[in-house]
């Protein structure tokens, strides 16, 4: 291939040689004067120039076989450890005697107490993750291993360990490479799925389990008792309406969170839509033995917002607050003063006069199916689950629930919604 490219390259100068030698040995020959051959071959010699470059012969071009390519050159020296350093996992090199000679970033930030030179139990004093480092270390191979840690918060990891070739970046002799993947957030996720589903299959089995047992004796001994059939039908009818609270709360907490990553954007005068609120729930003043005194300003502020999801926040805490408060006392809705903490966000507080919570469940007073008073929520029509309804719809709001309350002098429910979006 390089012969023939050779040859083509060449053949046209061959022929100008032939060509202006022979023309020169011809005019010798017939006595031409010198100067008269110098013409004729400076002559053949300027066609030949002008003939190549009208047809732009590519003898004077490199051939494309001929070009050979530069190998491709090392990586660059640290290039492995920058490359580390950007894993979002935190990754441990440990020596072969169990020393840690690297951490990158993430595993700076996950295990700042454990420093280059420590021994690696420093990092997890957990005696499944030692045992799998110790085994790579003394027998080779791969390793992976779930555990936890921790006293008072548990932590869900899991770690796989692996040996880096000897001549590495961190040493001439094998290393033993460490992933350590925090699970914890999964963990909880993963458990608080499980107890939903256990919580709400509960839920739904009590009252379902005591329609059943009301239809069974209608149908038996208590066919033709018209006492018992107006009672047994009451308190069907109650259980039943139980279940559809229920279905009902667990379908609109589905429908916020489905729409959690979307931030309502509609502007909503929020004054006046807890006014409207409390308009709606006037006629079960008397049923509960309360009063609703809405003392909010008459211009209130514009906020973004979905209408019907804050409406049915309010609803939630006035109602909550009618039932769970001391007969006979009213129930109070007011702005809330501004603090600094909650620079550009407006507050509205409703205020019971019931028997209070106890501190310590006022933390868990969102969570899903969470009761003080369990028996007492339920004979109320309670689903345990209009708290975390309300703390769901703050959250796409990006606003807050702030709940302060004292034993025997009553509960206080604030709303913080940002004023702009």
């Amino acid at each position: 291939m390089q012969e023939a490219a050779l040859q083509e390259r060449f053949w046209p100068y061959v022929f100008l040689a032939l060509s202006s030698g022979g023309t020169a040995a011809i005019l010798s020959v017939l006595d031409r004067p010198y100067w008269l051959i110098f013409l004729a071959v400076f002559f053949i010699v300027v066609i030949f120039a002008l003939i190549r470059v009208a047809l732009h012969d590519p003898v004077d071009e490199p051939a494309s076989e001929l070009v050979v390519q530069p190998p491709p050159g090392a990586l660059p020296a640290g290039f492995g450890r920058a490359l580390l350093d950007q894993m979002p996992l935190a990754l441990v090199v440990i020596s072969p005697v169990g020393r840690i000679t690297y951490g990158n970033k993430a595993a700076k930030l996950q295990f700042p107490h454990a420093k280059k030179g420590d021994h690696f139990a420093t990092l997890l004093r957990t005696p499944a993750f030692v045992d799998a480092v110790n085994d790579v270390i003394a027998n080779g191979g791969n390793r992976k291993v779930a555990f936890s840690a921790g006293q008072e918060t548990k932590h869900y990891y899991e770690a796989r360990i692996g040996v880096l070739p000897a001549g590495s970046e961190f040493g001439a002799s094998e290393q033993i490479l460490v992933d350590i993947e925090d699970r914890t957030l999964e963990h909880r996720s993963d458990k608080m799925r499980s107890d939903f589903i256990a919580n709400a299959s509960h839920e739904l089995r009590t009252p379902l389990a005591s329609i059943l047992g009301y239809i069974e004796t209608l149908q038996g001994h208590a066919r033709d008792d018209l006492k018992a059939r107006e009672k047994f039908l009451k308190i069907m009818h109650k259980q039943a309406s139980r279940m559809q609270r229920l279905v009902d709360d667990l379908m609109s907490l589905s429908r916020i969170e489905l729409n959690a990553h979307v931030r309502p954007s509609t502007p909503c005068n929020i004054f006046d839509l807890v006014r409207e609120a409390v308009a709606g729930l006037k006629p079960l003043e008397a049923e509960n033995h309360v009063v609703l005194d809405c003392r909010l300003p008459e211009n209130g502020p514009v906020i973004p917002g979905d209408r019907d999801q804050l409406n049915q926040v309010f609803i939630n805490l006035l109602v909550n607050a009618m039932k769970y408060g001391d007969k006979g006392e009213t129930v109070e809705i007011e702005q809330a003063p501004e603090t600094p903490e909650r620079a550009g966000m407006v507050g509205i507080t409703v205020r019971d006069h019931g028997p209070g919570i106890a501190p310590k469940h006022i933390e868990r007073l969102t969570e899903r199916f969470y009761r003080v008073n369990a028996a007492q929520s339920r004979n109320k029509g309670g689903t345990g689950l209009g708290l975390a309804i309300v703390k769901h719809i703050l959250q796409r709001h990006r606003g807050q629930l702030q709940i302060e309350s004292v034993e025997g002098q009553g509960s206080e429910f604030t709303v913080w919604l940002p004023v702009t979006a």
